[in-house]
């Protein structure tokens, strides 16, 4: 099936910036330009029709095919092979607990975390190891660049116009990372979130940007994170009090000490849910105090429950570094999980 998409003629790979720009169709970086060939390959690759219906955007119902996603992936920087984990990542997103229009729309300024589990993180060449949140590798760099363009040119999310963020963050330019599996004591977090061990996964979440720490003078898992918790803590002082998702990342460093305790998941979780609460009356001590009212002795929990914390071991072999990833706005937003190369809504094969 030949491609639908509007072709033009440019004179060479300058012009391709300028026209491309000069239309806001980028984020400002330059472009690949998004030949048919080199979206043919990206169809073919995952043995997609153009005009396959990937998903609909619930609130304004917009839809997004194949052909279009994979334009903004090869403008994005993908290879053929990345096509994959950019389907699905749209997938997740695409689906109504994730809320892609609030999330995108509101001035709170998130972005699109990305987190990558499985056998495809070897197969593309992606590190969870060092500098796991900034640009570790290539295909995780220009999988959540791809995440940005789709939102700017089929979703029309452009600062100013459906993008309202007062402030925004850097993550706004791609926010993908693969998960350290082969260095952690725990199953990976897509395997926590029902996805196989022998199946490759994508997690979205709409998130803020990340909020470091450190903590070398304690080898108890308790007092690690209670680190966390207080990092966790500052967020619901001076963002959001409501509960939701929260991600936790963890380097090497760190984990040894869970490792050696014996911790799993399960316990890290529950430690946090039970751990990371502050009370109303916490927010007049960082000067919202008109807001407390007669409520300043209710509590208020990071999590609705342990399962909404999202523990990811990434990270540098050095450092008792962590880091700390909040919610966009509590349970307006919750992450989802699906599987790459999976069909949500194809029928079952008859017996």
């Amino acid at each position: 099936m030949s491609l639908a998409s509007k072709r033009y003629e440019v004179e060479d790979i300058l012009a391709a910036q300028e026209f491309y720009h000069s239309r806001k169709w980028t984020d400002g970086l330059p472009v690949v330009p998004p030949t048919p060939d080199a979206v043919q390959a990206c169809l073919e690759w995952t043995m997609l029709p153009p005009d396959h219906l990937v998903g609909i955007e619930p609130v304004r119902e917009r839809p997004i095919t194949a052909e279009k996603l994979a334009i903004n992936a090869v403008m994005a920087g993908c290879l053929p092979m990345h096509f994959p984990v950019v389907v699905a990542t749209v997938t997740a997103m695409l689906q109504e607990p994730f809320l892609v229009h609030g999330a995108t729309a509101s001035t709170g300024g998130c972005a699109v975390l990305i987190v990558i589990n499985g056998p495809v993180r070897e197969e593309l060449g992606m590190s969870g190891t060092f500098n796991a949140l900034g640009s570790s590798d290539r295909a995780t760099t220009v999988i959540g660049r791809t995440i940005r363009l789709v939102l700017y040119n089929l979703l029309d999310v452009r600062p100013g116009q459906i993008d309202r963020a007062t402030l925004g963050h850097p993550g706004k330019l791609s926010y993908c990372i693969a998960e350290d599996e082969e260095d952690s004591p725990w199953p990976s977090l897509a395997e926590d979130r029902g996805i196989p061990a022998e199946a490759s996964a994508v997690t979205v979440m709409a998130a803020l940007g990340p909020r470091q720490f450190m903590n070398e003078w304690t080898t108890k898992p308790e007092e690690i994170l209670d680190t966390y918790c207080a990092e966790i803590k500052g967020n619901m002082r001076g963002y959001s009090i409501y509960p939701g998702n929260y991600a936790i990342v963890m380097p090497p460093q760190l984990r040894a000490h869970f490792k050696a305790a014996g911790w799993t998941r399960t316990d890290i979780k529950e430690y946090v849910f039970e751990n990371a609460r502050i009370l109303r009356k916490e927010w007049a001590e960082v000067g919202k105090g008109n807001v407390v009212g007669s409520r300043g002795e209710q509590e208020y929990p990071a999590l609705p429950d342990p399962d909404h914390l999202l523990l990811i071991a990434a990270g540098g072999p050095a450092g008792g570094f962590g880091s700390v990833i909040p919610p966009w706005l509590g349970h307006k937003s919750r992450a989802v999980t699906v599987a790459i190369g999976a069909c949500l809504d194809c029928e079952p094969p008859a017996n």
